[in-house]
């Protein structure tokens, strides 16, 4: 097939063991997942029902490289983050069936503009400036769910310059992630290489140039990203 334009390369994620990549569709990502998290952010942190935002494929940084210090802010946060690699697609995908529809699992940050979302919040505007940014999804290689299974618990943590900033555990996700696949997957049809962020737990905080963050989710991997 030929363009008008130059089209733009796939995103895509290293898959641990394989030379094969995967490629990246969507991003969605869960919001306030952890109920401390939630706290910290000013919100109640009983069980209501999930609300999503999205990031671009094309946020995708790979390979452990430097993250970019966006511009237009003065206060970026760092989000440590499991991540869920959607292998097979679908919609109005059963609770008992969702684990199926995943190819597996990997580590990430969802980089925030909290300045820029805090103004878009006050305004009753969308959190894209804030959360959709060039660079803004750091993301480790995937596991497959085929070799490691499918966690239900283990710890999550991020230590910025070798001081711990972030620690939950993946056994405290309000929205479990069949649950959360489901939900999804009736808003919308869902399609393979699509990533779900599944929240981030409390501790989240600024970063400035020159910080390194690394970050880990037991069982599944860890990040390492310089604030360049």
């Amino acid at each position: 097939m030929s363009y008008v334009i130059e089209a733009q390369a796939q995103p895509s994620l290293a898959v641990k063991g394989e030379s094969r990549r995967f490629p990246v569709g969507r991003i969605f990502c869960v919001g306030r997942n952890y109920a401390e998290h939630a706290k910290e952010m000013g919100h109640d942190p009983n069980r209501e029902p999930p609300f999503f935002f999205m990031k671009p494929g094309s946020a995708i940084l790979t390979g452990d490289a430097d993250f970019p210090y966006p511009s237009e802010t003065k206060d970026v946060h760092h989000e440590m983050e499991l991540v869920v690699a959607l292998g097979k697609g679908g919609r109005n995908i059963a609770e008992g069936d969702a684990l199926g529809h995943i190819y597996g699992y990997a580590v990430g940050l969802d980089m925030t503009r909290r300045d820029l979302q805090g103004e878009a919040k006050k305004l009753g505007r969308p959190w894209d400036t804030g959360k959709a940014f060039d660079h803004a999804a750091p993301c480790s290689a995937v596991v497959k769910a085929s070799e490691i299974g499918h966690p239900t618990k283990g710890k999550v943590k991020l230590e910025v310059n070798g001081k711990l900033r972030q620690e939950g555990d993946v056994s405290q996700l309000i929205w479990k992630i069949p649950e959360m696949i489901a939900y999804l997957s009736r808003l919308f049809t869902l399609q393979p290489g699509d990533l779900i962020f599944t929240g981030t737990p409390a501790g989240v905080a600024a970063v400035v140039k020159g910080d390194v963050m690394k970050g880990s989710v037991e069982g599944v991997g860890s990040i390492t990203c310089r604030v360049a």
